[in-house]
């Protein structure tokens, strides 16, 4: 608000009354407006010495209206706003000092700018603004091949931005394993999305902490079992080891036994007593150690435990190590009420122990709600408390009980209970571990309860029967979820999931990049009501190039950004792209490998579009190597 305060003050000291501020919309943005002030992809005619009176009377339109967007006062990259004033004076507005200006007329006829240069400000003056940028794209989009090599020839010439070129390069699909290893010395952020097994390599052996951790801190790590090994064996710090080690086996990966000896010596052998990989052998050794902290993280794994080494650990002289024994020792043998009423922290043992009748009954009985809700989801319940807690008078015990596994689907039917489709829901582990048992599936595909049904779409595999009817649910989470994550879901509902889903961070591009998602048969869907499908039309192999460009005029963003995307996308059209009104359409564009050598030089140049345009798979690899060189060398 500070900012929009003071930019409403600078305007009206400049003799204008703010109207409002607006946001771009369908107007021509005021991005494209700074970027064609500063001669980057302009048309011609559009350099003056100064602002005469006449074009400001060009301006204005009857009541002295016009936008403007201030250098110093832009709200942030692509969302950036106009500001929609008022002239009421006999002379100009003074806006021609700093800190720089572009100003539109409402008609989107009209604009003018200041803004500052290499050389001393630079002033613009464009009529016909509209027929100015489809006349200077098309004759972008003549540049011949000679053209194009005189461009790259020259590039990178003024290093105006190239900690941004850093950015950009690991993203560019042209650029090489190579190129990417050396860029780790530089920018290594391209590795949160990179999957190329040379250049994990080098980073998980790379001297600089911050590089090696950056694979590894990721949403979803793209490292290998033998990655994940190297990374821990790599690492100095004792410390980090064993959290590489906790990540690697959050994401399955295996590490041999011998890793693990290292990583129990030393200060760390606490932490490291408590991953789940460590081999059993292990186990006595913990079970003895002379910290508590190792000898209670030994308790974990009680099942594995010899009786001689249960019995010392449930005679423990520490406490902590007790209560960890003998919750523990009561996951199987019934925890009698003297036992949980000496228990400092009872909440664990409600829900995961084993209780004998008379202490089960009295606290469903006579425990509060806090209780009944840890008993509810416990595995050790009996058939009776199951029973008394299915009619509990809070509506989350009923909801917790109806989840259990060990009910039949007509005892769950039979729970009463309120469920929000809406919701957000995560898979039910116990259903998860039955993802590889056929049968489990077709039964619980039957389920009543959406959770339980949600979580069985979440199964990468299941039986025909039970994708046909989970393809049918009522719950459209449940075909949300085959569409994501189970591959043999079909393709009319994939297709009829398209229609309203359009990917999420955990499954970006889904239903879309499913493989039995439809090929053919899209173009049909080229003129559809619906802007969704038609962005469709341009994944059917009979589309054309002529296809593209329709697309690219379309009165949807989200279409014109699918055509953006395109590699077929005439030039021309990726030139007037770069002046759409939606800033992600704008950005994609700049990405597109159709962009004249010229235009795509002087975003390169750009600082607003320096980085993207880096990203762009059109640039030649030598190029991207001298770019890469300049960026190295810039101070950081």
């Amino acid at each position: 608000m500070q900012r929009q305060e003071e930019l409403h003050e600078l305007l009206a000291h400049a003799g204008l009354t703010v109207v409002e501020d607006v946001r771009p919309g369908s107007l021509f943005p005021p991005e494209a407006g700074w970027r064609i002030a500063r001669g980057i992809a302009a048309p011609g005619g559009g350099a003056r010495e100064a602002l005469d009176a006449a074009w400001w009377r060009c301006l204005f339109d009857v009541d002295g209206e016009f936008l403007v967007a201030v250098l110093k006062h832009r709200i942030g990259g692509n969302d950036s706003w106009w500001t929609r004033v008022r002239h009421t004076g006999s002379g100009v507005p003074e806006l021609t000092g700093d800190p720089g200006f572009v100003a539109l007329s409402l008609d989107g006829q009209v604009l003018l700018a200041v803004v500052p240069g290499e050389d001393g400000p630079r002033v613009t003056a464009l009529d016909r603004l509209p027929e100015r940028l489809e006349e200077a794209a098309a004759a972008a989009g003549l540049e011949t091949e000679a053209e194009c090599a005189e461009v790259w020839a020259t590039v990178p010439g003024r290093c105006v931005q190239p900690a941004h070129w850093a950015e950009g390069i690991g993203s560019n699909p042209a650029a090489t394993d190579e190129m990417l290893i050396r860029l780790l010395d530089v920018e290594w952020g391209f590795l949160h999305g990179c999957d190329r097994p040379a250049v994990l390599d080098a980073a998980v052996a790379h001297p600089d902490p911050r590089v090696r951790s950056r694979p590894a801190d990721t949403f979803r790590p793209k490292l290998t079992s033998d990655q994940w090994v190297r990374l821990v064996r790599a690492e100095p710090s004792p410390d980090r080891r064993v959290l590489f080690a906790e990540h690697a086996c959050i994401w399955g990966a295996e590490l041999p036994e011998d890793l693990y000896d290292g990583l129990l010596a030393g200060h760390t052998r606490a932490q490291a007593a408590e991953l789940p990989g460590l081999p059993a052998r292990h186990l006595p050794g913990l079970a003895a150690d002379a910290d508590p902290r190792v000898r209670a993280a030994a308790c974990d794994r009680w099942k594995h435990l010899a009786a001689p080494l249960r019995e010392r650990l449930l005679a423990d002289t520490d406490s902590a190590v007790r209560t960890a024994a003998l919750l523990a020792h009561h996951t199987g043998v019934p925890m009698p009420p003297e036992v949980f009423a000496a228990l400092p922290h009872p909440r664990r043992a409600l829900e995961q122990c084993r209780l004998t009748p008379e202490l089960e009954a009295e606290l469903i009985r006579d425990g509060d709600t806090e209780v009944r809700r840890a008993l509810a989801a416990n595995p050790g319940l009996s058939a009776y408390g199951i029973t008394l807690l299915a009619k509990d008078p809070h509506d989350d015990i009923r909801s917790a009980v109806a989840l259990r596994p060990d009910l039949t689907e007509e005892q769950r039917a039979a729970i009463h209970h309120d469920f929000d489709p809406a919701s957000r829901s995560r898979t039910l582990p116990w259903v998860e571990d039955l993802h590889g048992d056929a049968d489990a599936m077709r039964r619980l595909a039957a389920s009543c309860h959406p959770l339980v049904r949600r979580s069985v779409a979440r199964a990468p595999h299941l039986p025909p029967d039970a994708v046909a009817l989970l393809a049918r649910d009522e719950d459209r989470v449940v075909r949300l979820f085959l569409a994501e994550s189970c591959q043999n879901a079909p393709a009319d509902m994939l297709l009829e999931v398209w229609r309203w889903w359009d990917g999420s961070f955990s499954h970006p591009d889904r239903p879309r990049s499913h493989p039995n998602f439809p090929r053919t048969g899209l173009l049909r869907y080229i003129a559809d009501p619906c802007g969704r499908m038609r962005r469709l039309a341009l994944d059917d192999p009979d589309s054309t190039p002529l296809d593209v460009a329709r697309l690219a005029r379309d009165p949807e963003a989200e279409v014109r950004r699918r055509a953006a995307q395109d590699p077929r996308l005439p030039p021309a059209d990726a030139v007037r792209l770069l002046n759409d009104s939606a800033g992600h359409v704008r950005d994609t564009a700049v990405r597109n490998p159709r962009l004249p050598a010229r235009i795509l030089a002087e975003l390169l140049h750009d600082r607003d579009t320096a980085s993207a345009a880096a990203t762009n798979p059109a640039i030649p690899v030598p190029v991207l190597h001298r770019i890469l060189d300049a960026a190295a060398a810039a101070p950081r």
